[in-house]
């Protein structure tokens, strides 16, 4: 049996055949970055991760050149690179450089070599197409976005209003921590200055009061993975944390008041991103006092997703990223995904009976969970609830808040474990309002009526419905399946009528 699946092994079946890996390099003014992603897809899924921090852009504010050992570190990590996508036989590679090799008089020469390692054309991005990607990034990620990204490097700061699918007027400034390092030389005094007048220029900013500020870049993801140690933040996810305008701005001006290494918390941080945490603080401190936003809210994605969202038809522009990477995730883990599709119908007939109200929000959390709903199975029976929901609280989802991950986590929980929450920490609890809570629990005790009638199998609720009725909670059954309606069945159903306060009834047709 062994030597068998040897023989099959070496296709993985944990990825899905979603077309040929592709892999996008980003020669950034701090790090450079490879990502090699599953194929072309809505919600892209890295399989490979890896990123050298070069800094290129550290002294080109000052000099306007790239420093010979900047430029001989990143070829090296471009020729690794290479070697990676060679060795994953990824043909497909995109190489994107930003501002260092756009502002350094030798960027040129540093480009056509780094060219030929990397045996792929170099899009040198303009501050404006830098700007236009990122801001496809955030759509690509969060759920109907609205307000201002910016996407803070080592060399420049883009910021460009977006709304839902549509995006303003960017604006690239020379403000990446690198730069302000640099042109300061190391004083934050003379950086604020830079720093006060650059952000002072940008019209529109105060238009945008209220709404919410979308962080790109390793050096406030630093910032808020600080946040997140000293709140002891249940989740270690990055991707939609979000932190009050007014909170975001106590931490920066913390910051700027200490020295870093003395933060509670700094060991969070990684060590080489410390250096420039407090000209991300302060850059982030002026955005928050000019614009008055009232969040900031952390984006894992940015340039390279932009790209491949940009790639995408519009079609698959218009699919759910969250329902896509749900449904993916059933393919690979539950027993049949066709029944995952079932229970999305299923439900919407037992909420349209029960007439709880939903808005777009709502109903696409619910049509997650019934994709999430099997994909335990494999756990031992004790710890499936468990399982469900670390793996869904963790999980590399995009378009979906801390909340709404904190749903999803609790829907497939009460699924497994009923309505106690014994191994449920309640700090999970917290992030999600008490109309949330209430609705995973609903959704739970309707999807454990749904396994016991169906086994898991498809083609069999498509055939039975749950629906409210008057002051009747009523399961119906073919006549086929007379014998499903034993005891345990039973108890489900009661369950279920006794929280929503209506009379149990199990009808055959």
């Amino acid at each position: 049996m062994l030597k068998g699946l040897a023989l099959e092994a070496e296709e993985a079946r944990g990825r899905l055949r979603n077309g040929p890996a592709m892999a996008v390099i980003d020669i950034g003014s701090n790090s450079v970055r490879l990502v090699v992603y599953d194929g072309l897809q809505r919600s892209p899924t890295p399989i490979f991760n890896e990123k050298v921090l070069c800094g290129l852009g550290r002294a080109v504010a000052t000099t306007g050149r790239l420093t010979d050992g900047a430029v001989n570190k990143a070829l090296g990590a471009l020729r690794r690179f290479r070697a990676l996508c060679d060795v994953m036989k990824v043909e497909d590679v995109r190489v994107l450089a930003t501002a260092a090799a756009r502002d350094a008089a030798n960027g040129r020469d540093f480009l056509n070599n780094a060219r030929a390692i990397c045996r792929a054309e170099i899009e040198l991005l303009s501050g404006k197409r830098e700007a236009h990607l990122s801001a496809l990034g955030v759509i690509s990620g969060i759920f109907q976005p609205n307000g201002l990204v910016g996407d803070l490097g080592g060399g420049s700061l883009e910021l460009v209003p977006v709304k839902g699918t549509e995006i303003g007027q960017g604006v690239t400034l020379p403000l990446g921590g690198l730069a302000l390092q640099d042109v300061s030389s190391g004083s934050l005094k003379k950086a604020e200055k830079v720093v006060k007048n650059a952000i002072g220029d940008v019209p529109g900013l105060k238009a945008l009061e209220g709404l919410d500020f979308y962080a790109v870049g390793g050096t406030w993801r630093s910032l808020a993975r600080l946040h997140m140690t000293q709140k002891k933040y249940p989740l270690r996810v990055m991707h939609a944390y979000t932190i009050p305008a007014k909170e975001a701005l106590t931490l920066c001006r913390r910051i700027l008041r200490v020295d870093a290494e003395t933060l509670p918390g700094i060991a969070s941080v990684p060590s080489e991103r410390r250096p420039l945490l407090a000209y991300g603080a302060l850059v982030l401190e002026y955005i928050i006092t000019t614009m008055k936003p009232k969040n900031v809210v952390l984006s894992a994605l940015g340039v390279r997703e932009g790209l491949l969202y940009e790639l995408l038809d519009a079609e698959q522009q218009a699919e759910d990223p969250l329902i896509a990477a749900s449904a993916e995730l059933s393919v690979l883990r539950s027993r049949s995904p066709k029944h995952g599709f079932e229970l999305v119908d299923w439900t919407d007939r037992f909420m349209e009976s029960f007439g709880i109200p939903e808005n777009a929000g709502d109903t696409r959390l619910r049509h997650a969970a019934c994709h999430l709903a099997d994909i335990g199975w494999r756990a031992h029976p004790d710890y499936r609830g468990e399982q469900g929901l670390n793996i869904i609280a963790n999980a590399a989802f995009v378009g979906v808040d801390h909340p709404g991950r904190a749903y999803l986590a609790m829907a497939i929980y009460y699924r497994h474990e009923g309505l106690r929450e014994d191994g449920m920490g309640p700090e999970l609890k917290k992030l999600a309002s008490e109309i949330l809570v209430e609705r995973a629990r609903l959704l739970g005790a309707a999807m454990r009526v749904a396994y016991l009638v169906s086994a898991s199998m498809p083609n069999i609720l498509p055939r039975t419905s749950l629906t409210v009725e008057k002051d009747k909670l009523v399961l119906r059954l073919p006549e086929d399946l007379a014998d499903l309606a034993g005891e345990r069945l039973g108890n489900r159903v009661r369950q279920m009528a006794r929280l929503i306060g209506k009379e149990p009834v199990v009808e055959v047709a």
